[in-house]
């Protein structure tokens, strides 16, 4: 039985999450942008366009330093999925982006691409005998994931939703009721500050901020951005408090193991910071690893952990492996299952990754909890190796797996189709290794 604890509150800084909101013209873009300069601290501003180029008339004019612009990396995007949104972030994340602005976000709900579309394309699908209502198992999910990404990117994140006249019919006459956002209904409580654009004029109409409730802006910019930065900075700093403990006497190889997951999961690991000896630039996923490495036992176990003994529960619980080592450098699961050949450039299946897979799973007939042996047996053949949970997957096997789901899942006779591919992948390897591929898959059920 899992053992629940609770712990003092303590709050700690945090990275802004602001939307903008108001209709076309409204200044929505451009206060970003100025927001954004006074956020990244000298940082780089990556923007994520889908208003077919329009934030590029806020760019650099070359040789006309005299008009006003802001310098920021520009990357369009026609296509609006969810997907896309995602890969977006993680590119912002490798390019160390300061302040990912998203223009607008309105897009992915109602744009090409966007959920709205994805629930039609679905619902349209012949397995779907329940039309919009079923349709939204597997959008709700993919909102899920690129909400997640959003919300746990390292960086400030500032998006831009457009907004409409709402009206409402009394008896005979229509009549004005306020504006409507182009987003899904309640999209602003996944955010810390809402401020609405009129005509250049920003008011906060949400805020989980005292001292920012109900201000008024005309054209927000620095200050403004500062204002928020002082109040997210009321509190502890995540990355110190690892550090903390890493220097900490008495450290052991499992604590550091523990505070690699803990900033792995924080998207931590890239965090710039001195190195507390030498005070050089560092990483925080390096100065754990080195700190890790320093009193890392002579001899470690091999034994592969069975799921009682990790917590492993099923598929889609992201518990995490309990045995690995910080020789990768964005954790990893157990050695002992590990193929030699991922040794370089490891990274572990991801948490997004791992939702999706049981919406895929239940579109070829294997989503019942009680179908856990089979879902790890046909995983184990399709990826080509043993594995005793889904958590052991790497973020590559993950993607093929996926895939793989994916391309059966969208077929008329899912279930069937999926179900003869297993076979046939089944028969081949008993042909070739005598069932040898999947005696760990068997022996975890």
């Amino acid at each position: 039985m899992t053992t629940f604890t609770f712990a003092p509150a303590t709050r700690e800084t945090a990275k802004a999450r602001i939307a903008l909101q108001g209709p076309g013209g409204s200044g929505k873009t451009k206060t970003a942008l100025r927001m954004a300069e006074a956020l990244a601290k000298g940082g780089q501003i990556g923007l994520v366009d889908t208003e077919r180029g329009s934030a590029l008339k806020y760019a650099p004019v070359p040789g006309r330093p005299d008009i006003e612009a802001h310098e920021f990396a520009h990357l369009p995007m026609a296509f609006c999925s969810a997907e896309n949104l995602i890969g977006a972030v993680n590119a912002a994340i490798e390019a160390r982006v300061a302040v990912l602005i998203i223009d607008s976000w309105s897009a992915f709900w109602a744009g090409k691409g966007g959920l709205l579309a994805r629930v039609e394309e679905e619902s349209s699908k012949s397995t779907n005998r329940g039309g919009k209502f079923t349709a939204w198992g597997p959008v709700n999910a993919l909102e899920q994931d690129m909400l997640d990404a959003l919300l746990n990117f390292p960086g400030h994140v500032i998006v831009t939703m457009r907004t409409k006249n709402d009206y409402a019919m009394e008896g005979k006459t229509v009549t004005k009721i306020g504006v409507k956002t182009v987003q899904r209904e309640g999209a602003e409580y996944e955010v810390d500050v809402v401020i609405d654009m009129i005509a250049g004029t920003g008011t906060v109409t949400k805020t989980r901020y005292s001292a920012l409730d109900g201000a008024c802006v005309h054209h927000p910019g620095e200050p403004f951005a500062e204002a928020i930065l002082e109040q997210l900075g009321q509190g502890v700093d995540p990355v110190q408090v690892i550090v903390d403990e890493l220097v900490r006497e008495g450290l052991t190889y499992d604590r550091a193991l523990d505070l690699h997951g803990q900033a792995n999961s924080r998207r931590l690991l890239l965090a710039d910071l001195l190195h507390p000896k030498t005070g050089e630039p560092a990483k925080l996923g390096d100065v754990i690893k080195e700190y890790g490495q320093a009193v890392k036992p002579v001899t470690t176990p091999v034994t592969p952990p069975s799921s009682q003994a990790t917590g492993q529960q099923d598929e889609g619980e992201y518990t995490g492996p309990s045995t690995h080592s910080l020789a990768d450098a964005e954790g990893s699961a157990p050695a002992v299952t590990r193929a030699p050949e991922q040794d370089q450039g490891f990274e572990p299946v991801t948490a997004p990754q791992m939702r999706m897979m049981h919406a895929c799973f239940t579109k070829v007939g294997l989503g019942h909890k009680d179908l856990r042996e089979q879902r790890l047996r046909a995983t184990a053949l399709i990826i080509g190796r043993p594995l005793t949970s889904a958590n052991e997957l790497t973020k590559g096997e993950a993607q093929t797996l996926l895939d793989t789901l994916t391309n059966f899942g969208e077929r008329d006779n899912a279930p069937d189709e999926f179900a003869a591919m297993v076979q046939g992948l089944e028969d081949e390897s008993a042909r070739a290794t005598g069932d040898a591929l999947y005696v760990g898959a068997a022996q975890s059920a």
